[in-house]
């Protein structure tokens, strides 16, 4: 049994990025969902870093969940990227005031036993002003009656449960609805009456994280589902990944290092190569360093600008 990963210094994370690494290739080649990968975490506690000790977990500060991203994300961005999206739905679960919901949900996610992935986009991108929402609720006794899709769920056709984002709807559906200005968050169940995934869209990249729709149709959600809401800008109700929308740039950079490694690998062949690899390497260094001090709220860079020198 391999060995819990305790701290980002840990050699036990060394050893799981190997693992993956040696797995990435495939499967960025064939597409397929990362069971494998997943299950390693599990197996190394990496689920462990995101939650409280009451639900199993180890509470890792921000810092050191960066530090953790930075090395899996360059030993397989899939796999990593995936994670975000997972650890994004534990922190809304465990960030409600729904304790009943905490209780049935937490310890499963912190062991790995359960997957969830959040459907939230649509409530922060270009969506949010279509005319009709994508994603709408309606309250009725007992919960409410979800119908719509949310366009970019990773890991949709796998995910236990989805936390969902929809806007709260009134009036007569036989003439027309209109939005309340309010909106809700919920921890949808992948089994429940109505609910279906299509097959995930063919990216240019991360296809194997199976990011696609995840649909609706009139389903029942019971209050016990409930996250936050109905309230206006529920996404600012908890918290969400928190990482102050930095988990991003954490993950191009992770990328970025690989690649800056692969170079030098190859430098050691081709002496043209290290001039800039070395000017690769300080501007990664550079941006590596506004990533810590945006953590510590010292930042040197606006977060868009520290995402688009990731990127770039």
């Amino acid at each position: 049994m391999p060995t819990i990963i305790a701290s980002p210094d840990d050699e036990s994370l060394a050893e799981l990025c190997g693992k993956l690494a040696a797995r990435a290739e495939r499967l960025d080649e064939s597409g397929d969902w990362p069971t494998e990968q997943l299950r390693l975490f599990a197996d190394f506690g990496v689920y462990q870093w995101f939650a409280g000790p009451e639900w199993g977990g180890q509470a890792w500060d921000q810092e050191s969940i960066l530090r953790g991203y930075l090395a899996l994300s360059g030993a397989c961005l899939t796999t990593s990227f995936i994670l975000t999206q997972r650890d994004g739905a534990c922190r809304r679960i465990e960030s409600s005031t729904n304790e009943s919901l905490k209780e049935r949900l937490l310890p499963g996610l912190t062991s790995g036993e359960l997957f969830a992935t959040v459907g939230i986009s649509h409530l922060t991108t270009s969506r949010r002003h279509v005319a009709k929402p994508v994603l709408q609720a309606r309250r009725i006794d007992g919960g409410f009656l979800l119908d719509g899709f949310s366009p970019w769920v990773t890991g949709a056709d796998h995910a236990d449960y989805v936390v969902l984002g929809a806007t709260l709807m009134e009036g007569d559906e036989a003439t027309s609805l209109q939005a309340t200005g309010e909106q809700l968050l919920a921890a949808v169940p992948s089994t429940l009456p109505g609910v279906s995934t299509p097959p995930p869209a063919k990216l240019v990249g991360l296809s194997a994280s199976h990011t696609g729709q995840f649909k609706l149709e009139n389903v029942f959600v019971g209050e016990e589902w409930l996250i936050a809401g109905p309230v206006e800008n529920v996404m600012l109700a908890g918290k969400g990944a928190g990482t102050g929308g930095l988990g991003t740039s954490t993950l191009a950079l992770g990328l970025a290092k690989a690649a800056i490694d692969f170079i030098s690998s190859e430098a050691s062949k081709r002496p043209e190569l290290e001039p800039p690899r070395d000017g690769l390497l300080r501007e990664w260094e550079e941006l590596e360093a506004s990533l810590f001090a945006a953590i510590r709220n010292e930042p040197k860079c606006t977060n868009d600008e520290l995402r688009g020198g990731a990127n770039s």
